[in-house]
């Protein structure tokens, strides 16, 4: 008998997001019982080989998951749960130190990775290879689960070591200035210690006190 609402397994899984062959055990053709789902309403697609069932409760076919919230879903389908991390611009935005709409998040993941462009106009996934555990990050919680974002003071550190995680200079420094205030000193200086980035978090200063952009 074939289930009408979201699977019980996809709705455990980390993000409720999954690839096909993440279900292979499951079924026997699990493109096309992905692509039914997407056909009911059930999932959305978030792009080729990647699928999010919506927060309980809501409708798939009414529902468009943010920019962070799929890119998520794709990197911890892809790489598994709680080892992505939201990183530069994309942290930045989910701490509320960008407001406005930019069509482009960021990524860390173990492995190099293309850029990826997700359906409906939600935004570009900018991949970046780094060690994953190596980032100063916390769960946080997203429309459909909980996953890795940078902390501010990785995310400071990391748009004043390479401005392009955070968009460009311009956007990098506004990233700076807002999320300054809510930087723990110690705990950025003890980061910039053990990640070699005392010239990244004097630069971060200076843009701070508004010497300088970057």
């Amino acid at each position: 008998m074939r289930e009408t609402g979201v699977p019980a397994a996809l709705a455990r899984a980390p993000m409720r997001a999954a690839r096909p062959q993440n279900f292979r055990d499951r079924w026997a053709q699990p493109t096309k019982e992905f692509t039914r789902l997407r056909h009911r309403g059930v999932v959305r697609r978030l792009a080729h080989g990647y699928y999010i069932a919506p927060p309980e409760g809501v409708e798939a076919g009414t529902w468009k998951p943010g920019l962070e919230t799929a890119a998520m879903g794709v990197a911890t389908a892809r790489y598994g749960d709680r080892v992505p991390v939201l990183m530069g611009l994309g942290a930045a935005r989910f701490h509320r130190a960008l407001p406005r709409a930019i069509g482009e998040t960021f990524v860390a993941v173990p492995e190099q990775a293309r850029a990826l462009e997700l359906d409906d106009d939600v935004g570009l996934v900018i991949f970046v290879t780094r060690d994953t555990a190596a980032i100063d990050a916390r769960l946080e919680q997203f429309e459909t689960g909980r996953a890795l974002v940078a902390t501010p003071e990785q995310t400071v550190l990391d748009v004043a070591h390479r401005p392009d995680w955070g968009g460009g200079a311009a956007l990098a420094t506004e990233i700076i200035t807002a999320l300054w205030p809510r930087v723990d000193d110690e705990h950025l200086n003890a980061l910039a210690t053990r990640q070699g980035r005392h010239a990244a978090r004097e630069r971060a200063a200076r843009v701070a006190a508004k010497d300088a952009g970057l």
